[in-house]
């Protein structure tokens, strides 16, 4: 599994992972409810970068992360375009994007392990209900940690597809499938290892 957590001193890496894990759902709600406009999506997408400024990480992180997540954003950009609008398409893809980036960034600043602690202390008034909370916290977390997988997986297929000066088109899917089904059999494998699975 790959391991996306990055060590450092800065005031993100210092705070509890409570703390940020609360300021992403906090974060991601009013991304999401609050009506925004082309302005306010702005507004909130430096307030984004500028937390990335904030944690200490180097600029680079911040373009490789984004550099990720291109093909989300281009694919949701045209479809909004055509079937919407540019100004939605502009709202719609920058709070996904914001979204994204937050989540990242979490993962960047936050060990796993603590991430985990927090999610089943979270989870864990689920138990009476007859929920697991170990399993909830781990998916939580999981899912966290696979978007930035994937889009390295699909980074990965595109530089093989331009070092072998070849276009697959669609097929492009197949390798990326594969890649991301092996990533699936490898975590499983490891979870089970730990009595997990």
């Amino acid at each position: 599994m790959i391991a996306l957590y990055r060590p450092g001193t800065g005031i993100l890496h210092r705070l509890p992972a409570g703390v940020k894990l609360a300021a992403l759902a906090i974060g991601a709600l009013l991304l999401s409810l609050y009506p925004h406009d082309p302005i306010s999506i702005a507004v909130s997408l430096l307030i984004v970068v500028g937390l990335y400024g904030v944690s200490g990480m180097p600029l680079r992180v911040l373009l490789v992360e984004m550099w990720r997540l291109r093909w989300i954003v281009l694919v949701l950009t045209a479809a909004l375009v055509i079937f919407v609008s540019p100004v939605a398409a502009w709202i719609s893809t920058g709070r996904v994007l914001a979204v994204l980036l937050l989540a990242s960034l979490l993962t960047l600043t936050t060990r796993m392990a603590d991430l985990l602690e927090v999610l089943h202390r979270l989870l864990r008034p689920l138990r009476r209900v007859g929920a697991d909370p170990e399993a909830m916290a781990l998916t939580i977390s999981l899912t966290l940690a696979t978007i930035p997988v994937i889009a390295g997986f699909a980074a990965r297929v595109r530089e093989a597809e331009q070092a072998r000066d070849v276009r697959l088109g669609v097929r492009t899917v197949v390798p990326l499938l594969v890649l991301a089904l092996t990533h699936a059999d490898e975590v499983g494998d490891a979870l089970a290892a730990r009595g997990m699975g």
